[in-house]
């Protein structure tokens, strides 16, 4: 186990599986994140629902392989296209009772790596059209040690 957050879910490993096969080997792959890194460092934004800061992403729609769920979800919550997303894993987790299960669980999401300039932060609240969900951003040098951010979340941000 690599971490655990105050509810009880547990990252339990990044498995290095090609991304092609990661579906058809492990299940249920049903979401992908995004650690956001900008210059040396990194983007989260804050949910509203789950009163935390996070970074980036959510579940798969029917049909959508991981990489495409995390470019829906990326343009969704800041407005980002045409850029580079790296495959960094496959996330597995033992996740606690919650809205989406009603059972403690295993389940895999895809993670990835994105960079953008500085300059771009300028341009993503005109851009993205999540702001329901996701209501505001920040870097994690502004917040950190000062406001909530996601304990599995935060880890994840050391992979890229």
């Amino acid at each position: 186990m690599i971490v655990r957050d105050s509810k009880g879910n547990e990252l339990l490993e990044i498995i290095q599986v090609e991304e092609e096969l990661a579906a058809q080997q492990y299940r249920p792959v049903n979401h992908s994140l995004a650690v956001v890194k900008v210059g040396d460092d990194y983007l989260l934004g804050w949910n509203k629902w789950r009163k935390n800061w996070e970074i980036f992403g959510g579940c798969k729609e029917e049909k959508e392989t991981i990489r495409e769920c995390i470019i829906r979800e990326c343009y969704e919550e800041l407005g980002l296209e045409n850029v580079e997303y790296t495959y960094l894993g496959l996330m597995h987790f033992k996740m606690a009772p919650g809205y989406f299960n009603p059972e403690w669980h295993e389940e895999y999401g895809g993670l990835y790596g994105i960079t953008i300039p500085y300059e771009m932060l300028e341009v993503l609240e005109k851009y993205r059209t999540d702001k329901e969900e996701v209501e505001k951003l920040a870097l994690y040098s502004q917040i950190k040690g000062k406001e909530k951010i996601a304990t599995i979340d935060e880890k994840l941000l050391e992979y890229w």
